[in-house]
């Protein structure tokens, strides 16, 4: 397929800042998007672009159509926020207390409309279908939204041969893309863990089973699940990121509660650190003549890129920014990712698009009150998203 579709103008620019900043000024966390999906029905509809709702509550899906045959390419944005308060000082800041976005889908689901208008312009020319897949819920781990969508049938017309996913990054710069052939993102497992022992007063423990002494040895030798039972070659984090139990100075807690994370990469080391998680609990309980209640929560898949589809990636954006340090070396990170999941019954790859703020030292990461994007990486993301498209439609029919 020869075709080639021009970068976005200065007018569609103009266009997706208003959309997105809109967006960015009233977030909507996970499972209560709803005007959001309203108002991504209403540009698709301006935009001539067909669309289905009806998928994990307020999920969308664009079809574009070509016309000619051939192959289908999917494009997924995440369109959630987070509940958190906003502390920027943007003037589109979030006008809702408690609700942000703080992990830049406002941008994805930005870039993807910009990516889908531009591919609509030029259907006629197109061999194959391009599905726009607005997803919900995508902090909402363990559930999420991909897996809600494809229950509820978002695929079951038009069936991908390959999809792709886009993250804002922080900690890549504007005109940088981050690509890896395999491990991008991490799995997310979560735990908690009440300690139950038996209190009373601070001057005679010896009629207690001190929970707090209890929740101290336990986290402390839940550090060493990492540290000797995993292959130092793996990566792998046991995070007890919240402890509460007590009354006051003087009494001795009978129950504490712990909660943490657990993340990895490779699904043999997620089993490992998982048994040894119910081993240390269970046994370091009973040593201290404690008992404890465990609720382990399998969270999202590691996000594992296909390499042939992640050598796409690559190639799209040297091309495109016209240099190979364009997609330098980058670790991949142990944050999750909902993508996962369509990665797990679909061929493709997630990447990060460079959106560091210029002129400062210290990056607001993300899901940071004073996270912000950098509106000059949102060209780079839609025609990212475009080139993605033409270059797997083309390699598609080649392999057909």
């Amino acid at each position: 397929m020869d075709l080639t579709i021009p970068a976005m103008d200065e007018l569609l620019f103009k266009q997706l800042i208003e959309f997105r900043r809109d967006v960015h000024q009233f977030p909507e966390i996970s499972g209560e998007e709803y005007e959001t999906s309203k108002k991504i029905q209403a540009q698709l509809s301006k935009h001539d672009i067909p669309f289905q709702t009806g998928f994990a509550k307020t999920g969308v899906l664009g079809i574009i159509k070509g016309a000619k045959p051939g192959p289908t390419v999917a494009l997924r944005a995440d369109i959630d926020a987070l509940p958190i308060t906003e502390k920027t000082d943007l003037p589109f800041a979030s006008l809702k207390p408690g609700s942000m976005h703080a992990c830049g889908h406002d941008a994805h689901t930005t870039m993807l409309l910009g990516a889908g208008i531009l591919l609509n312009q030029y259907k006629h020319d197109l061999a194959g279908t391009v599905l726009l897949v607005f997803q919900p819920a995508e902090e909402a781990s363990p559930n999420g939204g991909a897996k809600p969508m494809m229950d509820d049938g978002v695929f079951d017309e038009y069936v991908p041969d390959v999809i792709f996913g886009q993250h804002v990054w922080p900690d890549l710069p504007v005109g940088q893309i981050g690509i890896r052939s395999k491990e991008m993102m991490g799995a997310t497992d979560r735990f908690k863990v009440v300690i139950n022992g038996s209190g009373g007063h601070a001057s005679m423990p010896h009629q207690t089973n001190d929970a707090i002494i209890a929740a101290n040895h336990m986290v402390t030798i839940l550090q060493t699940i990492v540290s000797r039972n995993v292959n130092p070659i793996d990566a792998a984090v046991v995070t007890v990121g919240r402890i509460e139990g007590g009354y006051r100075y003087n009494v001795i807690a009978d129950t504490v509660t712990l909660e943490g994370s657990i993340r990895t990469y490779k699904e043999e080391t997620k089993a490992r650190v998982k048994e040894r998680f119910f081993e240390v609990v269970e046994l370091t309980a009973k040593a201290m003549g404690a008992t404890a209640d465990i609720e382990y929560i399998d969270g999202y898949e590691a996000t594992i890129n296909m390499p042939e589809w992640a050598e796409v990636v690559k190639e799209t954006a040297n091309k495109l920014l016209g240099s190979e340090d364009a997609t330098p070396t980058v670790d991949p990170s142990l944050g999750g990712e909902d993508f996962s999941r369509f990665l797990n019954r679909y061929p493709g790859a997630f990447f990060w698009l460079g959106s560091a703020v210029e002129g400062r030292e210290v990056q607001k990461p993300l899901h940071d009150p004073k996270f912000e994007f950098n509106e000059k990486a949102l060209p780079i993301g839609v025609n990212m998203l475009v080139e993605v498209t033409l270059n797997a439609l083309e390699k598609l029919q080649h392999k057909n």
